[in-house]
């Protein structure tokens, strides 16, 4: 097996390194993808990389995973318009400001209208 050594001021290496294109141009043909384990061990070898070969999909999309896709695009737009919208902002922050610090409140402001506006998303297609 292999040793990688980091250079200075690289302690880790953690997520794909290198995806494969979708058209196949100037691209490598296999996902390398970079892990670093952190539970407590004895040895200081806790990077790994593996190469993952391009895979292809071999059952249709579900309508559950065109509904699922269909929410997060919209909710994402939604996210991002209400986000730079200047008129709903201050009500917006204060809102978020009130729960941020409360059990189950999420700690972003982002995290926020994602849980807000993806509520509104399912009470008005419910």
């Amino acid at each position: 097996m292999a040793k990688v050594e980091w250079s200075t001021g690289i302690d880790s290496v953690s997520g794909a390194l290198s995806k494969p294109s979708k058209s196949g141009q100037h691209s490598c043909t296999k996902m390398l993808l970079g892990t670093h384990r952190t539970a407590p061990t004895t040895s200081s070898d806790c990077n790994r990389l593996f190469l993952r070969k391009k895979i292809k999909r071999t059952t249709p999309v579900t309508a559950d995973e065109l509904a699922v896709r269909n929410r997060f695009a919209e909710v994402a737009r939604q996210v991002n318009t209400r986000a730079h919208n200047m008129s709903t902002y201050p009500s917006d922050y204060a809102a978020f400001q009130a729960q941020k610090d409360q059990p189950g409140g999420k700690k972003t402001f982002k995290a926020y209208l994602w849980k807000v506006l993806g509520e509104v998303y399912d009470e008005n297609q419910g």
